[in-house]
């Protein structure tokens, strides 16, 4: 049995998985939850299928439970998941589906916007002009730029009069 002293070795505060900062006071799910693209459903199917315990520590994994962490992150289709559960299904480029996390969602999702934008379809004009794309009400939401307020005149209080 570790003392307290090789415990606290052994315990990481702070890990880096998928290029993500993970604070490891936090449990495996809401963890790995940090990392973009994966949300608490996700990480939850990770966790049983690697047979880690959800409520332990993060900062407790040892590292051959990091390493087979960091492979199933490389390709999530290992998991054999409900396709469903993919935030990149029937990919636009190769039609299979998959998971991405990280800066390459950020960048697929970039580009996709760029290819619409290129094609002029509804989506992409919408992009350029900067306004709601998913069909949603724009007479009062979305307004861009300074607000204008009412102006009030000043009000004197010397003299006994006052202006209105």
């Amino acid at each position: 049995m570790p003392t307290k002293g090789e415990k606290e070795e052994q315990f990481k505060y702070v890990l880096r998985i998928a290029e993500t900062d993970i604070n490891g006071n936090l449990n495996v799910i809401l963890g790995l939850s940090k990392i973009k693209g994966i949300g608490y459903q996700t990480a939850l199917a990770i966790v049983r299928h690697l047979g880690i315990d959800p409520k332990k520590r993060i900062g407790y994994l040892s590292n051959e439970e990091l390493k087979s962490l960091e492979d199933v992150l490389n390709d999530l289709t290992k998991l054999k998941l409900p396709n469903w559960m993919y935030n990149r299904r029937k990919d636009y480029e190769t039609g299979l589906d998959k998971h991405l996390i990280g800066a390459e969602l950020i960048f697929v999702a970039r580009r996709d916007v760029e290819r619409e934008q290129k094609v002029n379809s509804w989506r992409g004009v919408r992009h350029k002009l900067g306004l709601k794309v998913r069909g949603q009400k724009t007479h009062t939401t979305g307004r861009l730029g300074m607000t204008i307020g009412v102006k009030k005149e000043k009000v004197e209080t010397s003299g006994g009069s006052q202006k209105q």
